[in-house]
């Protein structure tokens, strides 16, 4: 009798324990992290080094994971989080197109054999696939502005072209769609359900992946969306500068970025040497080597668990693909050492920038066009708009990352507004330039708005010296 008692008192303790372990799990009080290639879904998404969970030496095969950004690991965000008595009204989304075909061709090697037909039961798969091909099949071409409407709604192709988005890349983001609607749409009701076509504003480039990719993730966030409601716009620059593109210090800058790049890799002969490997094997000279970015093909192969070329002089390896990654990962720390990246992207992100708090300042004023505002765009995009932010810490962006601005307004106290800024769904906020030291200087727990619009309006410009108070002037500024 005594033993069953203590048996039914360990089963009541064991329920207790398993119920209050579950309960933390539930309220994100314990992290749980689900893994995936040995990577778990809270390093797979960091995007500011951690001393305390980062590999101990500098690892270009994990870097290469984040970068491929392989759907289907588990992932928290802190989109949509601020004390209860903030609204949310407007938020504005930029991505990067999800995982595409190599852009260049490694010479007399044969091309990546991957099917860019989107099919429902292969993998990665998404429960919305399927839905989203036939919805795509509906679109009629008046929802784009010119030439837009020449382009593909979803990929299609047995063998990839180059540059084509993959059904990896519209799972990617049919997921950052979802994860978004989740938050926005049922958390916050950003959008009422009968919203206008004037509530989102969404524009691409020219490129067939990039309005694949903003088409993926309208999808995921709205379902079976009204075409008839969706406009998406042609921007011709990558750096979305509308009106505002000619830029010739900029282009100084850029000049100069370049050229350090240049010196790096000249002086890097672990580099030179793999090269010259790399063209022995496929039998070209390593100039033509070089010039054929073969980092590009390697990169997708990698991400999709295909093995690299081999020809009668033997095969390229996964050394020459660490070696290669591993000059990619030491450019990009010296490029935010040298500060000369940083004028060009001052310069670069201003007009975009200076865009999208200008649409703030508008619904804080109480007008409710654009409360949505979406932005498909390149690695070339995003990484400029990292740099002028601050953010000097921050990866590279992956395939599919998302840079969101929230505009949040103060309940209490309705004429004031916040904002919150988050990179693949890690609140940043703080970390900006604006905003790294707002919590010595003020007790608020947001970031005010004010401190953008100071920030884009006037201390971009003092962060580039020589006295210039607006965008013209500094552009124009004689003189490097």
């Amino acid at each position: 009798m005594l033993f069953r008692n203590r048996f039914m008192l360990l089963l009541a303790l064991a329920a207790l324990l398993a119920f209050v372990s579950l309960s933390l799990q539930f309220f994100h009080l314990i992290p749980v992290l689900a893994t995936k290639n040995g990577v778990t879904s809270k390093n797979r998404k960091r995007i500011m080094p951690d001393p305390a969970t980062e590999p101990p030496m500098m690892d270009p095969v994990y870097e290469a994971l984040l970068y491929c950004n392989i759907p289907g690991v588990a992932e928290r965000s802190m989109e949509g989080h601020a004390p209860h008595h903030f609204k949310l009204v407007s938020v504005h989304v930029f991505i990067r197109h999800g995982d595409r075909y190599p852009l260049y061709a490694i010479p007399k090697t044969k091309r990546p054999e991957i099917d860019c037909t989107l099919v429902a039961n292969r993998k990665p798969y998404h429960s919305k696939l399927e839905a989203f091909v036939n919805h795509m099949s509906k679109g009629p071409g008046a929802s784009f502005e010119s030439p837009l409407h020449s382009l593909p709604l979803y990929s299609s192709h047995q063998l990839c072209e180059m540059g084509e988005l993959t059904q990896t890349g519209v799972v990617q983001h049919l997921q950052n769609g979802q994860l978004l609607r989740d938050i926005y749409l049922k958390k916050h009701k950003l959008l009422p359900s009968d919203w206008a076509a004037e509530q989102l504003h969404l524009e691409t480039t020219g490129k067939s992946r990039t309005l694949q990719s903003g088409l993926a993730l309208l999808y995921g966030f709205l379902p079976d969306f009204d075409w008839k409601k969706v406009y998406f716009r042609h921007q011709p620059s990558a750096l979305f500068c509308s009106g505002n593109c000619y830029c010739p210090l900029r282009n100084q800058y850029l000049e100069k970025e370049q050229r350090r790049q240049y010196l790096l890799r000249l002086n890097n002969r672990q580099l030179e040497r793999t090269y010259e490997e790399m063209a022995r094997i496929v039998d070209i000279p390593t100039k033509q080597l070089r010039a054929a970015n073969p980092i590009d093909s390697l990169l997708c192969l990698f991400c999709h668990n295909v093995s690299f070329p081999c020809t009668k002089n033997g095969c390229i390896t996964m050394d020459h693909f660490k070696v290669i990654k591993t000059h990619q990962i030491e450019d990009e720390r010296e490029r935010q050492e040298k500060k000369l990246y940083l004028g060009y992207a001052l310069l670069g992100a201003h007009p975009i920038l200076n865009q999208t708090v200008s649409r703030m300042q508008q619904t804080a004023e109480g007008k409710k066009e654009g409360l949505f505002t979406l932005y498909s765009a390149h690695d070339v995009t995003l990484a400029p708009i990292l740099s002028a932010l601050g953010l000097t810490g921050a990866r590279f962006p992956r395939f599919a990352a998302r840079l969101v601005f929230e505009l949040w307004q103060d309940r209490e106290k309705p004429r004031e507004h916040s904002v919150r800024i988050l990179y693949d769904g890690v609140d940043i906020t703080f970390y900006t330039s604006f905003c790294q030291d707002h919590h010595r200087r003020s007790p608020k727990p947001m970031c005010p708005l004010e401190n953008l619009v100071r920030f884009i309006k006037k201390d971009m410009f003092v962060a580039l010296g020589g006295g210039s108070t607006n965008y013209y002037e500094a552009c124009h500024k004689e003189g490097f």
